[in-house]
């Protein structure tokens, strides 16, 4: 299983206060408190699950004597009509947990399930798929979680752990050269990719010691000429019009790396549901 984010426990805190803030209003009128529940994640649709460990830690948080058990392990293919997940405790604070959990493993899993598609359509290349920095603020950290439990692979984190230069600091350092000679003097041991978006800048890059090219929305004969010209002298990653229609003609140009922005910033939720059984009776 990919490992979680450190911070994954702070961001259920803090999910759960957005939600919950002063009280579940609502269940604490309506539901005894002595109450006892049995409640399980049904899956409405096919996809890859993610974010059950979120889930528990989301029940944990709510009430740590409530029992959880994964049905599935993280990154298992699922069917409509499966179970995910079940939990067992207070029906009041299943209730309270819900809406929080099902958020983070519909969200998780929809990232996850996107990304399995894009990995099975490259199938045969050795082309890898990356994910961006086109993330939900403040989630980036277990979207791209998310992202390798479909099988992906992660971009840098931000703009603190890599050096990528685009065509904006390339205007405003003068050339791709100065600017690659700039980061080049700077005290670090990152890769330095370079963004191209012709087969000049590809030439440029290369002379100046660029070792990632990131070939930005070149069309196919382009891009096969760009990774001819390179030759294996730097990695090469095809970015800017990838989809489930374009990536596989994209990956037999054979880039090493097709970073695609979809995944996380536009991946549809799998619809999942939590079903209560054993309901409180005379409510009220």
């Amino acid at each position: 299983m990919p490992y979680l984010p450190s911070d994954y426990v702070e961001t259920v805190r803090r999910a759960l206060q957005e939600d919950v803030g002063t009280g579940d209003i609502t269940t604490l009128l309506t539901v005894p408190a002595e109450a006892q529940a049995h409640a399980v994640m049904l899956a409405r649709q096919d996809g890859v699950v993610a974010g059950l460990p979120v889930a528990q830690e989301v029940f944990r948080q709510v009430d740590p004597s409530l029992q959880f058990r994964a049905l599935l392990a993280e990154g298992a293919s699922f069917r409509s009509g499966d179970l995910l997940c079940e939990i067992t405790g207070r029906a009041q604070a299943i209730l309270t947990g819900e809406r929080v959990a099902l958020n983070f493993v519909q969200r998780l899993s929809g990232i996850a399930t996107r990304t399995s598609r894009f990995v099975a359509l490259v199938q045969g290349t050795h082309a890898r798929i990356a994910d961006t920095r086109k993330t939900t603020p403040g989630l980036r950290a277990l979207e791209k979680y998310a992202v390798r439990t479909g099988g992906g692979f992660n971009h840098r984190s931000g703009l603190y752990d890599a050096v990528l230069i685009k065509d904006n600091h390339i205007q405003a350092c003068g050339s791709i050269t100065a600017a690659v000679q700039a980061a080049t003097r700077a005290p670090h041991t990152m890769t330095i990719t370079v963004e191209c978006a012709t087969l000049e800048q590809v030439d440029e890059a290369l002379q100046a010691g660029a070792q990632i090219l990131l070939l930005d929305n070149m069309d196919l004969p382009t891009l096969q000429q760009a990774v001819k010209r390179v030759a294996g002298r730097a990695v090469t990653e095809a970015s800017g019009g990838v989809n489930e229609q374009t990536v596989a003609a994209i990956a037999q140009t054979g880039v090493d790396i097709i970073s695609v922005g979809a995944l996380t910033h536009s991946a549809p939720a799998v619809d999942i549901s939590l079903e209560l059984s054993s309901l409180p009776q005379n409510c009220g």
